[in-house]
């Protein structure tokens, strides 16, 4: 061994014996091959021996092979041996590596809990539930103020043009119908009142109210 080998990674170790386990099972593979070989040329010479009557040379023979047939029992056991080595030892390499990302994981987790402040961020969540309320609010006053306003605006309009529709199909002029018909009370309306479907000075004034307490 080289005095100043490079020391080898755990991954590079396990690929390393990975490699001599294939390499061993590739050399029990053809073991058994050459074996398997000398138990057919063995069971022919025992039948020659049989056909000739020479029972010695056929016990001779016969236990040559009960050997060989011993020997590749052996060497397929072997072979699951270094399976179960080779199973194990990437499960091991496995847990090698979970246990790797874990431990990364944890420090970044470990980081992150640190930088966090618990206190700001319920502050933060607080001034957001806070401002979104009072936007609500505020939608909802520039809603209603804008619906008392808008809301009636069209409708002397609309129904002064349904009215002329009506009685341009019935052949009867505006002129001769309306001149008669009393003007409509025009009076200054009322300060501080509440118009119809609006919202009132006070309505107003209370709503801002509550929006400059939050």
């Amino acid at each position: 061994m080289p005095l100043f080998a490079k020391k080898l990674t755990p991954e590079q170790q396990m690929r390393q014996t990975d490699r001599d386990l294939k390499r061993t099972q590739r050399d029990l593979e053809r073991d058994r091959g050459k074996l398997q070989q000398q138990e057919k040329q063995l069971e022919m010479q025992i039948k020659k021996a049989a056909q000739q009557g020479n029972k010695q040379l056929c016990g001779q023979l016969a236990k040559q092979l009960v050997m060989l047939r011993k020997q590749t029992t052996r060497s397929y056991g072997a072979s699951a041996r270094i399976s179960g080595v080779s199973a194990q030892t990437k499960a091991m390499n496995s847990n090698v590596k979970m246990a790797g990302a874990m431990a990364s994981t944890t420090k970044v987790m470990t980081q992150v809990n640190k930088q966090m402040d618990p206190q700001k961020t319920m502050e933060t969540m607080k001034n957001f539930e806070r401002e979104s309320q009072k936007m609500e609010m505020t939608e909802e006053m520039m809603d209603d103020t804008l619906s008392g306003v808008l809301d009636d605006s069209g409708d002397e309009e609309e129904t002064e043009a349904v009215v002329n529709q009506v009685l341009d199909e019935i052949g009867v002029e505006i002129s001769d119908k309306l001149s008669d018909a009393p003007s409509a009370h025009r009076g200054a309306l009322p300060s501080g009142s509440k118009a119809k479907d609006g919202l009132s000075d006070a309505d107003i004034e209370s709503q801002l109210a509550r929006l400059k307490a939050l």
